[in-house]
């Protein structure tokens, strides 16, 4: 009877065995891996390239699955786009101003502060901006009954951002929130764009949806994204990198003589190497002693970061000179000779004993 009530108690709380796992106990073995496990196992015979069965994945499919499971373990704070290189606009900035750095930035949303960027107000797309100018356009065009439908010059470019109201909300998200969770928000709100907030509620970078999917199907490039080489070798055999560019991008295009060591373990770009092997913000024209037979040179920088640096190889120390000593006892042989050779005479050890 107890053994039938369990049973049952199990299928109503819907712990009922499937028939792998029925057919598995039935052989006396027991299924202990879970499908996760089972699926990375998988993937991983199937990227070895000493596996003699055929894999049953493409190449990209295994690195998007692959990118899949590594993203439960990446947070927003591994993904964001830090403060230093956001892109913001005040709320009182003039629509004119507004569609230049639309333009410069190459971005179709721009978050809107206030007075500083701890004070967010929301975010502008670029299509409620075309929309309002494009209705405010056929306003005007309407009340003064002329045939043409759209005139530029009717639009008051100085108007500012705040008095259009098409500054929309944006999602406020921690850093230590799951990547996948606000992927998961960001569907549900139909918001994709998150700001990220510290702990005292100031600003500490910008996530978008775009910046999610790309950690599973790699970076998405337009017809507008410039590919912007972030490390350029010189003529001289150094290195002009931008002080964005992260560890490993540097060590690759430098070579294996280049090695952080355990700053690697700290910070991930080149700038924030600079600033903890100096302990500060590096200065314009100071050079570092860097890792291995490498030196910097800052090239620009401003008092918040290093903004370019030249990386070069240091030049190496000139030979000691060794003095030439000679051996002490070819020094003191002659000496040793000389008080062998020539014994103290009588009359000397008299004087001697008179004066003592």
């Amino acid at each position: 009877m107890s053994d039938s009530g369990d049973r049952g108690s199990g299928i109503e709380n819907g712990d009922k065995p499937s028939l792998l796992e029925r057919a598995l106990s039935k052989l006396g073995l027991s299924r202990k891996k879970s499908i996760r496990t089972d699926l990375e196992e998988v993937l991983a015979e199937a990227s070895d390239p000493k596996a003699k069965t055929e894999p049953e994945f493409t190449p990209a499919e295994q690195n998007m699955l692959q990118n899949v499971l590594a993203l439960r373990e990446r947070r927003v704070s591994d993904v964001m786009i830090a403060r230093a290189e956001m892109v913001a606009v005040k709320q009182d900035i003039p629509i004119g101003q507004l569609l230049q750095t639309f333009a410069k930035a190459g971005h179709s949303r721009l978050v809107v502060y206030g007075e500083t960027l701890d004070e967010p107000t929301g975010m502008v797309h670029i299509r409620d901006l075309v929309s309002y100018l494009t209705a405010q356009a056929a306003a005007v065009q309407k009340s003064k009954r002329t045939r043409r439908k759209f005139d530029p010059k009717s639009i008051d470019l100085a108007e500012p951002l705040s008095a259009t109201k098409i500054i929309r909300r944006i999602l406020y998200v921690p850093p230590s929130m799951p990547a996948a969770d606000l992927l998961v928000k960001m569907q549900a709100t139909r918001i994709h764009l998150a700001l990220v907030i510290d702990e005292y509620g100031g600003t500490d970078g910008l996530v978008s949806i775009e910046d999610i999917v790309e950690e599973i199907v790699g970076e998405i490039e337009d017809e507008h994204d410039i590919e912007e080489k972030r490390i350029v070798a010189l003529g001289d055999g150094s290195f002009l990198a931008d002080a964005r560019a992260s560890l490993p991008e540097t060590v690759e295009a430098i070579g294996e003589g280049f090695d952080p060591g355990a700053s690697a373990d700290e910070v991930d770009t080149l700038g924030g190497l600079l600033v903890t092997l100096a302990a500060r913000v590096p200065i314009r024209n100071e050079i570092l002693r860097g890792p291995g037979d490498y030196d910097f040179e800052i090239i620009d920088a401003d008092p918040r970061r290093v903004k370019r640096v030249r990386i070069f190889r240091r030049p190496p120390d000139p030979p000691k000179r060794e003095r030439k000593r000679k051996p002490k006892s070819v020094v003191n042989a002659p000496a040793m000779q000389n008080t062998e050779a020539e014994p103290a005479a009588p009359a000397d050890m008299d004087n001697r004993n008179a004066s003592s």
